[in-house]
């Protein structure tokens, strides 16, 4: 994932609520929002590499991981960051146990942040830099940067989601809206990662439509307070063409 809202313990019918976009290569191949045959994971599925960006298994428990940007990517020969979603909710450990085990190895990854919640608490491991969080109950945000940090598409997608939990209703809609929001950043709103500004000012948009790069889905997960819930994709080609949806529910 590239841009992740994630509301932890503070509404009363939804444990966790999950709003994010995957940015990607029109080109990477990828399988949509399915019910694995060799794992118990509702996710989307990097043919590339084999790992996922977002998934839910039947406990409902929740992992997401985003990739951090620090200049233009560079060649990595270890393993794949989206094996670490897969890891968690294909595995019996539980959040905190999963990210405390994988603090002294997070550095064999590219940069990323992971964010792993299941039912008693939501975790943050980061490597670059190497720090761990447990989060307190609330409205969090990420892009690809350090966690909660202030970048305007992370902060508009954040207020949307707190917006949507204060009206105590199940619209979806807005959040769809605030996925689908390509407004464009101000200058002086811009962090720098080192890509430059053009790129800084194209990437600062919640949804990114381009030819070769942008927005490859947008993906909601709730999960209610006994575990039960739904993970929904919206997917979408070259140039934002829209391609399909999927929801699936964990107690099918």
């Amino acid at each position: 994932m590239c841009l992740v809202a994630l509301a932890f313990d503070n509404h009363p019918r939804w444990r966790i609520v999950l709003a994010g976009n995957r940015d990607e290569s029109h080109a990477r191949p990828t399988a949509p929002l399915a019910s694995w045959d060799d794992a118990p994971i509702l996710a989307g599925r990097d043919l590339a590499s084999g790992g996922t960006w977002v998934g839910l298994d039947p406990k409902g428990r929740v992992a997401v991981v985003t990739n951090v940007r620090d200049g233009f990517p560079q060649p990595h020969q270890g393993p794949s960051r989206g094996a670490l979603p897969v890891a968690f909710l294909a595995g019996t450990q539980d959040a905190e146990t999963t990210t405390d085990a994988l603090l002294d190895r997070a550095g064999d990854y590219a940069p990323f942040n992971l964010l792993l919640a299941d039912a008693t608490s939501c975790w943050h491991l980061g490597n670059h830099p190497r720090r761990l969080d447990q989060l307190a109950p609330g409205v969090h945000g990420i892009s690809n940067g350090p966690i909660d940090a202030p970048w305007p598409k992370t902060r508009h997608l954040c207020a949307a989601l707190e917006q949507w939990l204060d009206a105590g209703d199940d619209d979806l809609q807005p959040l769809w809206a605030a996925l689908a929001d390509e407004r464009i950043a101000a200058d002086d709103a811009l962090p720098d990662t080192g890509v430059g500004l053009e790129l800084e000012r194209r990437l600062s948009a919640a949804f990114i439509r381009g030819e070769t790069y942008g927005t490859r889905a947008s993906t909601i997960v709730l999960v209610d307070r006994d575990g039960q819930g739904w993970i929904h994709e919206r997917r979408f080609g070259p140039e934002g063409v829209f391609l399909g949806e999927t929801r699936l529910s964990n107690r099918d």
